[in-house]
């Protein structure tokens, strides 16, 4: 099911609610820190107050790190968030990016790894699967020399907004690796555009 740019209501939500799949409660959480650190308690409130008048709340302190939700109750999070404070697409691509910093998950996944290759095509997938039960991480090419890699993922249609987190995000995992802030992501496909999956050429100085 696809769910394109439509204004959030009540029905919007219904929609993505029947949309297979659930996400561990740490994508939540990182949301949360990000919201409390950029606007604070009361805004984080606001946002609770508009996902209960679209029909689904969410308290966010009291989500479980590692227990699962709809993957529909995420992207509606996501969606609300950047209705509620007008975030852009930037902010949306920095809260995939900070997501990396503080998630228990990705910590804990990369603690003992010190090589790139092994994160990128090993590891990087294995985070996926430890964070959803829908889609397929597939690491396609890693040149160091060159500085890129691409990243491709398959059977993952949840909305739009996705594709600007996902980008920060997979920056984010490249800069615990190469600790450079200057990494760049260009989504080359997109299953929103007509193609078979999303695929991301990361690039870094």
């Amino acid at each position: 099911m696809q769910i394109m740019n439509q204004e959030l209501t009540k029905e919007t939500a219904k929609q993505l609610m029947k949309i297979e799949g659930e996400v561990r409660g740490v994508t939540f959480k990182t949301d949360t820190e990000y919201i409390l650190k950029e606007k604070g308690e009361e805004d984080l409130n606001q946002l609770e107050e508009e996902l209960e008048k679209l029909g689904y709340p969410i308290k966010y302190k009291e989500i479980k790190t590692m227990a699962f939700y709809p993957v529909g109750l995420r992207a509606l999070s996501l969606l609300a968030t950047k209705k509620v404070f007008n975030f852009d697409n930037e902010k949306i691509r920095e809260m995939g990016l900070f997501a990396t910093k503080v998630s228990l998950i990705v910590k804990l996944s990369l603690k003992y790894f010190f090589s790139l290759q092994r994160v990128f095509f090993k590891e990087a997938p294995k985070m996926w699967k430890k964070h959803w039960t829908v889609g397929e991480l597939i690491p396609v090419e890693l040149n160091e020399g060159g500085k890129y890699g691409i990243l491709r993922l398959k059977n993952f249609d949840l909305h739009p907004i996705y594709c600007y987190y996902l980008g920060g995000y997979f920056c984010g995992i490249l800069q615990m690796m190469i600790k450079t802030p200057k990494i760049t992501f260009e989504e080359t496909k997109c299953t929103f555009k007509g193609d078979e999956y999303h695929e991301y050429l990361l690039k870094w100085q």
